[in-house]
């Protein structure tokens, strides 16, 4: 009887040891398969970019109107780039437009991209608009011979000189005026004469105002 005791006991001991062995608790506990992992994304490539047609409306004429006038009209049609220059060739800039009306506009008026730049031309009110725009270029430089700058600004001379020119300006009237705004001042004389060679020589020039005779 001892004996058989015993022997139940150690069979119980062996099933509790199995019972706590991670092993076989493994082959007993079920487990679900892990979720696959997903695929990488992938970038479709995008259409090109198709660029945006170009608007075109009807650019008004603005010839005779108020600089400031105008720019408005334009950019109630839709013209959004415009630029101004001074029409009578003195590079003056447009400060107060409202001062200034338009002698001539590029491009014509008539249907137009609006993404075109719009040149207005203009003097200031007091002026009488000239034959054809003298500003549509900018002054050539000097070469090797002396320009004729009779009746064009001070202000053309001294930029299409050499900048290393030794330039003095006078006011020819015999008044002693202090010239400070050379655009507003016409040449009446030079030195020396058009057509001399360049040489690095001082250039002087005798000038009035616009509004006044040369003596």
């Amino acid at each position: 009887m001892r004996r058989t005791t015993l022997t139940v006991f150690a069979a119980t001991a062996v099933l509790g040891l199995a019972g706590c062995d991670p092993a076989a608790t493994s082959t007993t506990r079920s487990s679900s398969p892990a979720a696959p992992a997903p695929p990488p994304a992938t970038r479709t490539p995008g259409a090109p970019n198709t660029p945006a047609q170009p608007v075109v409306a009807t650019l008004p004429d603005l010839v005779g109107k108020g600089l400031q006038s105008a720019q408005d009209a334009s950019q109630a049609a839709g013209f959004r780039h415009l630029t101004s220059h001074d029409a009578l060739g003195r590079a003056r800039s447009q400060i107060d437009d409202r001062n200034w009306k338009v002698c001539a506009q590029a491009p014509a008026p008539g249907r137009q991209s609006t993404d075109v730049k719009v040149d207005l031309g203009a003097v200031k009110l007091d002026e009488t608009c000239p034959a054809a725009d003298q500003g549509t270029a900018p002054p050539a430089k000097a070469g090797a011979a002396m320009p004729d700058f009779k009746g064009k600004a001070a202000s053309v001379a001294r930029s299409t000189l050499d900048r290393a020119t030794s330039l003095t300006v006078q006011d020819a009237s015999g008044q002693a005026r202090m010239v400070i705004v050379e655009s507003n001042w016409q040449v009446c004389s030079q030195d020396p004469a058009a057509g001399t060679a360049l040489t690095g020589q001082p250039v002087a020039l005798k000038v009035v105002k616009f509004t006044e005779q040369c003596p």
